[in-house]
């Protein structure tokens, strides 16, 4: 199981790679722009690239991060497997509930 999560983590890191270069090129971009939150929303609403790009990248983090997140507890505050296993779960879960509906809002598809 170990090796497997070690093999799921690294492969999720080389997927989300990509994803945080564009999203920092992206906000480097509208920062120097003078670009508002509105402006930005407007030009997202819709547009199901960014809806399929900021998906991918919420559903890799929420594989990624509870992988790491119970492997710190695992090594750092000696929780046991299990329950650093259902920790991590949660965490995950909860990532992504609040990712899918961060995508949904930028999307335009929560009015």
């Amino acid at each position: 199981m170990e090796a497997r999560l070690f093999a799921l983590q690294r492969l999720t890191a080389m997927v989300m790679a990509p994803f945080v270069l564009v999203h920092v090129g992206l906000v480097i971009y509208a920062v120097r722009g003078g670009l508002t939150a509105g402006e930005i929303l407007s030009r997202t609403q819709g547009n199901w690239f960014w809806i399929a790009f900021y998906g991918l990248f919420v559903l890799s983090v929420s594989v990624h991060v509870p992988i790491g997140v119970r492997n710190i507890l695992i090594e750092w505050l000696r929780i046991g497997r299990p329950a650093a296993s259902v920790i991590g779960l949660a965490f995950g879960a909860g990532l992504l509930v609040l990712g899918v509906r961060a995508v949904a809002a930028v999307g335009g598809l929560m009015q």
